[in-house]
């Protein structure tokens, strides 16, 4: 696409020029992406968003500068709009585990009596090698490997038993999610 055609009010594209100009421009883009954001998925997801939103508004844009000039524009504006986004999801989570921290701990020091009790229970109704996996990787600090050793089982049958007594641990401790967290966080 020429210059020339690029400056006009609405930008006229059809299948085959947008088709060129998301093959000409995609992977120094990714690029480009990958280098704020330091993640190849996030990355992809901003360039696609990029390149759906230039589709999307293809009659009504106004480039000023070259069409490359505005798709890094663009990028670089998602790109920091998505860093925001995390850093505000950060904060959010910080505060959410300090009071969580600070009420439920200090505040609430009857109810750890309860959270134990319902852990052993959990524990003890998981099947006897989805709990010894749990129990030596959680208790023992041991690696899937090891586990998996010592038990003569495979490494995927480890990751298996894990999966298995998370999402039942999750289930049965679900009221005691902000406190679980700070524990095991604070570990």
């Amino acid at each position: 696409m020429k210059y020339a055609e690029e400056k006009q009010i609405g930008l006229v594209i059809d299948d085959n020029v947008f088709e060129g100009t998301f093959k000409e421009h995609f992977k120094a883009l990714h690029a480009y992406a990958c280098v704020l954001l330091k993640d190849e998925d996030e990355a992809e997801e901003i360039v696609q968003s990029v390149f759906l939103k230039l589709w999307e508004k293809r009659e009504n844009i106004l480039i000023e500068t070259s069409l490359k000039a505005y798709l890094y524009s663009m990028v670089y504006r998602d790109c920091m709009n998505l860093i925001r986004h995390e850093k505000v999801k950060q904060k959010h989570q910080n505060i959410t585990l300090y009071e969580a921290q600070n009420t439920t701990l200090q505040n609430d020091h009857g109810h750890e009596d309860e959270l134990m009790s319902l852990l052993k229970k959990a524990l003890r109704d998981l099947p006897e090698k989805c709990r010894q996996v749990f129990l030596l990787s959680r208790y023992e600090s041991l690696k899937y490997s090891e586990i998996a050793e010592r038990m003569g089982i495979s490494v995927k049958t480890v990751e298996t038993h894990m999966g298995k007594a998370l999402k039942h641990l999750r289930v049965e401790l679900a009221d005691f999610l902000p406190v679980l967290l700070y524990l095991f966080i604070n570990i």
